[in-house]
């Protein structure tokens, strides 16, 4: 695919992505939280206005084809965002709202004010060390925002979700190298191998949505779309952190995501893309884990960890995702915020809405499939 295709698609998804505007918060609060969750149809999760997880995303992708043009093209956004976001008020601490940390600690020598952001990432990084819920063994609880009150808390008590390692532990493993501090570096390094240890499932190579040490078990055992994406494109990302990660830590991810991406070749759809629930196929097809698979692939193959063989998949993906662009620049096909599932059904249920992070995921593989 020429470069030219890709960025026409790439400058179509960001423009929609930047004016995604905000959403009616309080609609949220004239819905039962059971609803919600069995729709996904969150307001709170909608647009590219609010602190949280959906948003961040959103603002990794821009910062992602920032990095890759070498230039401040999108300081004047951000700047503006995360000021906006302060004058407002910050939402409550969780795993979620920790995702736009992220692309802060990556923009912070560039940002105006980077005395007070800097300080701002080195509370939120301390506080997720220390204080943020603990499940038994020491792990991150999924702790998110409450549904129509976004200074309130869902605990999920006991709870290990895969999203929480593109959301959290990234940002704390950045600020661990940066700063050189070493126990935010062993707690983002410990975190990502207990996930894996509760979460990956030998059988397959797959992962579960879930852990419940409450329950003892993987919940609903079932192997979601979007969620096996935040490792795929997590994984290597977190690899590419830390020049001096240790080789024993490193080959564990690698060895891991590689019986992933195996796996996922046998399950890929004639469109490229991947079902939400990966091993149904009477599932729908959907974009954004989709993306996120095929950053992760490309992102793999460019830096050496996975072969040219794998080449043809995440062309193919590419393809699909392609298709999935509305002329407007609208990403299709993406699955609305999806909570913890019990079976197959819920996921399958989920609505299909424009989001902040399946304009982003979207953004993130074009990005990576640009050749220099």
């Amino acid at each position: 695919m020429t470069n030219d295709i890709l960025l026409s698609k790439i400058n179509l998804v960001t423009d929609k992505l930047i004016h995604l505007g905000g959403a009616d918060y309080n609609n949220d609060k004239l819905h039962s939280v059971e609803e919600i969750i069995k729709t996904g149809n969150c307001s709170r999760d909608f647009g590219i206005e609010e602190w949280d997880w959906p948003q961040g995303v959103g603002l990794y992708g821009i910062y992602k084809l920032q990095e890759y043009f070498g230039e401040h093209r999108y300081m004047d956004f951000f700047t503006e965002w995360f000021g906006k976001n302060l004058k407002i008020g910050l939402p409550s601490r969780n795993i979620n709202t920790t995702a736009p940390y992220l692309v802060l600690i990556n923009i912070l020598d560039m940002m105006p004010e980077k005395e007070k952001y800097e300080k701002l990432c080195m509370s939120q990084a301390d506080w997720l060390a220390k204080e943020l819920p603990k499940t038994k063994e020491n792990g991150f609880q999924h702790v998110t925002t409450g549904i129509g009150d976004r200074n309130a808390v869902i605990l999920n008590n006991s709870q290990l979700w895969l999203d929480t390692v593109f959301m959290a532990v990234l940002f704390l493993y950045k600020m661990a190298v940066r700063f050189q501090n070493k126990l935010w570096q062993q707690t983002a390094e410990y975190q990502i191998m207990l996930h894996i240890k509760y979460l990956y499932d030998k059988h397959t190579g797959l992962f579960y949505h879930g852990w419940s040490f409450e329950r003892n078990d993987n919940f609903g055992g079932i192997f979601w779309c979007r969620g096996n994406s935040w490792f795929t494109l997590g994984a290597i990302e977190f690899i590419l952190i830390n020049k001096e990660i240790s080789e024993s830590l490193k080959e564990y991810i690698l060895y891991t995501f590689k019986a992933q991406v195996d796996c996922l070749k046998q399950l890929q759809c004639n469109s490229g893309l991947w079902t939400t629930v990966l091993d149904d196929e009477t599932s729908y097809e959907e974009a954004s884990g989709s993306a996120a698979f095929t950053a992760g692939i490309l992102n793999a193959i460019k830096h050496g960890y996975l072969d040219t063989s794998y080449k043809s998949y995440a062309e193919k993906a590419l393809s699909g995702l392609i298709n999935c662009i509305a002329d407007d620049g609208t990403v299709q096909k993406v699955s609305a915020g999806t909570a913890m599932g019990m079976s197959a059904e819920h996921y399958k249920q989920i609505q299909i809405k424009p989001m902040a992070y399946g304009q982003a995921l979207t953004l993130i593989a074009l990005v990576e499939a640009l050749h220099k």
